[in-house]
């Protein structure tokens, strides 16, 4: 009886990995272009170090979508594991995984830190609010992480496996092995960010409540609290989103890999529910942001059609209209 229910909570967790797998899929292959279109688009976006956070972490989201949603889908919805198949594959994804998901969590905690740093009342820290310094953050941001991705394509290796006697994509150096689950999946995926994320979004919060009675232009205080708001929102979503899969590192960390069938079944079907949960961090930008800020959903509408109209059309003609005199 607890083996029959099990292979049915195991059957109803692989549904949901392929219906809502690819429900996230499909919305994130709409959401992330689009909020790409509409920061690249946008004199008052483009000018912003905050919203060039964002873009590039939205570009990461959307090739997390294909190497680690995608592939999960594949492979825990329909046993289809092309990590097996190809050697290449079996580094490749596994580097490209790490490598998109930590520069997608470090820009985002540099545009809630840089909204920080543009609400504060003393000017000295208004200086690193702009492009350019930006630029050398990611730029930075994206050479470390790709380093530390080096050590996946060296130690993610195929090897046979003694139940099946086929290749299998797994990490083959005992010290990696350690780091990865006790370090790099708990602290560098979850804990580290969500810290930074949650510190710096309560520290927004307290500048934004007195942003209103600072000597400010309108139209940069307007940005401030519109991006302060899209990005605390966000905050409070990714903590939900990273929590779950947190909470799993943890409890593989300390207990290890189960031999028991039932637990496995058990655990691979937690895993499925929690692995879909936390891949909505990776499409939820854009659905974010129409739904707590009315002036980005004018924005979209407008980037979208207003924007592209205006271009196609003909320029108007004034009759009657007289020319300035120089």
């Amino acid at each position: 009886m607890l083996k029959s229910t099990l292979l049915f909570f195991a059957f109803v967790s692989q549904q949901i990995v392929i219906y809502v797998g690819i429900s996230l899929f499909i919305a994130g292959l709409i959401g992330g272009p689009l909020v790409i279109i509409v920061f690249l688009s946008l004199r008052t976006f483009r000018q912003s170090s905050c919203a060039f956070y964002l873009s590039i972490m939205s570009v990461m989201n959307f090739l997390q979508l294909f190497t680690g949603l995608f592939s999960y889908i594949m492979l825990y919805g329909f046993s289809i594991d092309w990590s097996n198949l190809s050697l290449f594959y079996c580094k490749y994804r596994l580097f490209s995984v790490q490598s998109n998901a930590l520069i997608s969590f470090t820009c985002f905690c540099l545009a809630i830190i840089d909204q920080f740093l543009a609400t504060c009342s003393h000017p000295r820290w208004h200086e690193y609010n702009n492009i350019k310094f930006a630029r050398y953050m990611v730029l930075g941001t994206v050479i470390l992480w790709v380093l530390h991705g080096i050590p996946f394509i060296l130690y993610y290796n195929h090897t046979l496996s003694s139940a099946t006697n086929a290749s299998i994509c797994i990490i083959t150096n005992a010290i990696f092995y350690k780091y990865f689950y006790a370090f790099y999946l708990p602290v560098l995926t979850s804990i580290l960010p969500l810290t930074i994320m949650i510190i710096f979004g309560v520290l927004s919060y307290r500048n934004i409540q007195k942003i209103a009675h600072r000597t400010i232009p309108l139209v940069r205080r307007e940005l401030d609290k519109q991006l302060t708001v899209m990005v605390l929102v966000q905050v409070f979503y990714n903590t939900l989103a990273l929590t779950p899969q947190l909470t799993y590192s943890f409890y593989s960390l300390i207990f290890g890999t189960s031999t028991d069938e039932l637990t496995l079944i058990l655990i691979q079907s937690i895993r499925n529910i929690i692995t879909m949960f936390y891949y909505t961090y990776f499409m939820s930008s854009l659905y974010i942001y129409i739904s707590v800020s009315k002036r980005f959903r004018q924005q979209l509408i407008y980037v979208l059609f207003k924007s592209h109209f205006n271009r196609r059309a003909p320029p108007r003609i004034r009759n009657n209209h007289v020319e300035p005199q120089t």
